[in-house]
C-alpha cells in the first residue's frame, strides 16, 4: 500500500505551513480577497487544515459543513469558476514555494478540482 498524499507532502507540518502561506497569498490576491473580508481567519485556517488533511488521506478530523452549504453564500455574492481557479492557482504556488514536487502539486490540484461543482453550487 502506498503512502497517502498527506504523508508524501510531509504530513501535518507541511499542511499547516501550506495553509498559513496559502491564506497570506489569498488575502493578497485582489481577485478573491474580498470574499474573506468578514471571515474569522483563525477559524477558517483551522477548518482548512482539517479539510486538506482529510482530502489528502490523513486523519479525518474535519468538522466543517459540506462544500456546497459552506460556500452557498459566496455563490450568491458572485463566486464563479474564475475565483475557484484563482484559489487553486494560489494553492499550487504555495506548494511549489514549499518545495513540493510537481507531480504531487498535480495530485493536489486534481483533488481540489473534485470539489469545484459543490463549491460553486453547480
Amino acid at each position: 500500500m502506498s503512502d497517502s498524499l498527506f504523508d508524501r507532502i510531509g504530513g501535518e507540518t507541511a499542511v499547516n505551513a501550506a495553509v498559513d502561506i496559502f491564506y497570506r497569498k489569498v488575502l493578497a490576491d485582489d481577485r478573491i480577497s474580498g470574499y474573506f473580508d468578514d471571515v474569522d481567519m483563525e477559524k477558517q485556517v483551522a477548518k482548512q487544515k482539517g479539510f486538506l488533511t482529510m482530502a489528502f488521506g490523513g486523519p479525518n478530523n474535519y468538522t466543517g459543513t459540506d462544500m456546497r452549504k459552506g460556500h452557498a453564500h459566496l455563490v450568491e455574492r458572485g463566486l464563479d469558476d474564475s475565483h475557484f481557479d484563482a484559489v487553486v492557482e494560489n494553492l499550487g504556488n504555495t506548494l511549489k514555494e514549499l518545495g513540493v514536487a510537481d507531480d504531487l502539486v498535480g495530485e493536489v490540484a486534481a483533488i481540489a478540482e473534485t470539489t469545484r461543482n459543490d463549491v460553486l453550487g453547480k
